[in-house]
């Protein structure tokens, strides 16, 4: 068998950087999942038929003062038409009040990866299977190509544009383990970092998506390519409530 070389690290600059800034991105997180419309606030997500009209005032009927509505716009899987969807959050919803933290490894600067942005068609998408759509896809628009080798090993994967940033689903073996480095098991996102032709994965900064929080959410899955064969020793794992659960 071959021996792999060591991954090659980021410059100095990006891990320093990158480091500094780690504790207050932790802090974030953990406030932002908690806050009245963080991700566990989700109560409910309601789509609505074509010819109901149902307002966002109207859908709180019922509902205490810590629950508030707001408007959603999806494409029709099947014809492709608009539909209108509500959504209600709830300040002191169950989960909430169960949150007592998001797991993550120690931080690991041999996971912050310097890759290669390569611009694509602006028509080019790639359908994502989303984990609430009974495995039928939705195209996404990929903007370009992220590609770099990590021990010995070529990578291209695909990120998304989530309203102007690049967006990395993706899965590792950790996803779904059991043991103490398990992690979320319909995968992780991470926000890439992009200038120019020059591509920046923290993947220290790699996150449990939204669905990991709340079942009202319905997230992409990591399409193939964005399914790495070594496990991903970065970022956050699970999500811990207080009964001692892990989502």
């Amino acid at each position: 068998m071959t021996e792999l070389s060591a991954p090659a690290l980021a410059s100095p600059s990006t891990i320093q950087t990158a480091e500094a800034g780690y504790a207050d991105w932790r802090a974030w997180r953990l406030a932002s999942v908690a806050a009245p419309t963080g991700n566990l606030a989700l109560i409910e997500t309601r789509w609505l038929a074509d010819d109901d009209e149902t307002t966002p005032e109207q859908a709180l009927a019922g509902h205490p003062d810590t629950v508030i509505a707001t408007e959603l716009r999806r494409r029709n899987l099947d014809t492709g038409a608009p539909e209108r969807g509500i959504r209600l959050w709830d300040a002191d919803s169950p989960a909430i009040r169960a949150f007592e933290t998001i797991e993550a490894f120690p931080f690991d600067p041999s996971w912050i990866v310097e890759a290669t942005f390569t611009p694509v068609s602006d028509e080019r998408t790639i359908p994502f299977e989303h984990i609430r759509d009974n495995g039928l896809t939705r195209d996404l628009v990929v903007p370009g190509d992220i590609t770099f080798e990590r021990e010995g090993v070529e990578y291209t994967l695909s990120a998304f544009d989530d309203d102007g940033t690049l967006l990395l689903v993706f899965g590792d073996p950790t996803n779904g383990d059991d043991g103490p480095d398990g992690t979320y098991a319909s995968g992780r996102f991470l926000f890439v970092t992009r200038d120019g032709d020059r591509a920046v994965l923290d993947f220290n900064r790699a996150f449990v998506p939204p669905c990991g929080f709340s079942d009202q959410y319905n997230c992409p899955l990591p399409p193939r390519n964005n399914r790495f064969p070594v496990p991903v020793t970065a970022g956050e794992k699970r999500v811990v409530l207080r009964d001692g659960a892990a989502h």
